[in-house]
């Protein structure tokens, strides 16, 4: 019984200094845009949607997150991806950074909700999800009141500015970002900025080895930076917030080992994405930590098998401390892929540039990237 009060009593207080991040509200004043000198690919062709990596870290990697505040960072992730029409795939919130896997669909086809005569009440109904009942109360009778004016075009160009902001990757981690910033800064008493510069984001392949090699390699942060000996352990990442029991979570990651969304005990998306997790096998000891009782891929190994021009699977690149192509390489996916995005994006490169597809040399699977990094793709 105290145990359970002792629960309950922690549970009370985290909730409490979560109040600003679970809060309804009404929108922030428009931040200028700025691009921070980087470049983004984004989908332009015939798919329904497009997934990407994106991370980013504090400034300088010198801020830190306490348990709370990892929280809150995940609890606005999902919150926004649900208000903003994008799908978490996966994700892990570290120290002093982040990974998501989100996959974007295209606008059109998700403003369809939206359509018809009672589109616009639908429109409301999902605002509630992020602003407050006053603003939208506001909102409802400024519309009223144009409408009264004849004014119908005004009421259509401030549905068309909603409509925007739906589906835009870019504008979902802004949002992520500022809003965390702001929550952040008045809990530490702290001014300025948080983030270092714009975040980075990898196109990749919404399907097969690209997929599930990004997603593992998101996942496993945990376990790289030593923090659990198993993922199941690690709270804020995709696949410690599934075993637990999040059916969000678990969504996601069915989607990654091609399982239906509701698949992650009855079609064994579960097991699945664990022997994915763990493919190329964490050197395992005994308890006196003198034998290995399980062999497995080290980064030392990793490095000394690169130097001799050999070759490691997907899984095996995933255990490494850091791969660049991961947050470097615009796009990850097999070849056919990578090339459409090429085209998509045509007068981006010069015209020297004849196709877009560069095999990762350090994979022996069949992945390719648009950009070839020659120093330090591996580190």
């Amino acid at each position: 019984m105290k145990t359970t009060r002792r629960l309950d009593s922690q549970g009370h207080a985290m909730e409490q200094q979560l109040v600003g991040i679970n809060a309804k509200i009404a929108p922030y004043p428009a931040a200028r845009s700025w691009s921070g000198g980087r470049r983004r690919v984004v989908g332009k062709g015939p798919l329904e949607s497009y997934c990407y990596h994106v991370m980013s870290r504090t400034c300088g990697g010198e801020v830190f997150f306490d348990e709370i505040e990892k929280e809150a960072l995940k609890r606005l992730m999902w919150r926004l991806a649900d208000f903003s029409g994008v799908k978490l795939v996966t994700y892990c919130i570290m120290g002093n950074h982040f990974h998501v896997l989100v996959e974007v669909p295209r606008r059109e086809v998700w403003l369809q909700r939206f359509a018809g005569p009672t589109g616009e009440e639908k429109l409301f109904e999902h605002l509630r999800l992020l602003y407050s009942k006053t603003y939208l109360a506001f909102l409802r009778e400024e519309f009223a009141e144009l409408r009264r004016l004849g004014l119908e075009a005004r009421v259509q160009e401030k549905l068309e500015a909603l409509y925007k902001r739906f589906c835009d990757l870019s504008l979902y981690v802004k949002e992520v970002k500022e809003r965390f910033s702001r929550w952040f800064n008045k809990r530490r008493g702290r001014r300025g900025t948080l983030w270092m510069d714009r975040f980075k984001s990898v196109m990749v392949e919404s399907g097969g080895e690209a997929l599930r090699t990004m997603a593992a390699y998101i996942d496993l942060n945990p376990v790289r930076a030593g923090l659990v000996e198993d993922l199941k352990d690690y709270r804020w990442c995709g696949y410690g917030e599934a075993v637990g029991g999040s059916r969000r979570a678990q969504r996601g990651l069915c989607k990654v080992v091609a399982k239906p969304v509701d698949g992650w005990v009855k079609h064994e998306a579960a097991k699945a994405y664990r022997c994915l997790l763990y493919a190329s096998g964490r050197e395992v000891r005994d308890a006196q930590n003198t034998n290995v009782v399980r062999p497995g891929v080290t980064a030392e190994e990793a490095r000394k098998v690169l130097a001799e021009k050999g070759k490691l699977s997907p899984a095996e690149l995933v255990r490494l401390r850091r791969v660049r192509y991961f947050t470097d390489g615009l796009v990850l996916g097999s070849q056919a892929f990578v090339e459409s995005v090429f085209e998509e994006n045509r007068e981006w490169f010069g015209p020297k540039r004849k196709d877009g597809a560069r095999k990762l040399s350090e994979c022996a699977g069949n992945l390719f990237s648009l950009r070839r990094l020659r120093v330090r793709a591996v580190g």
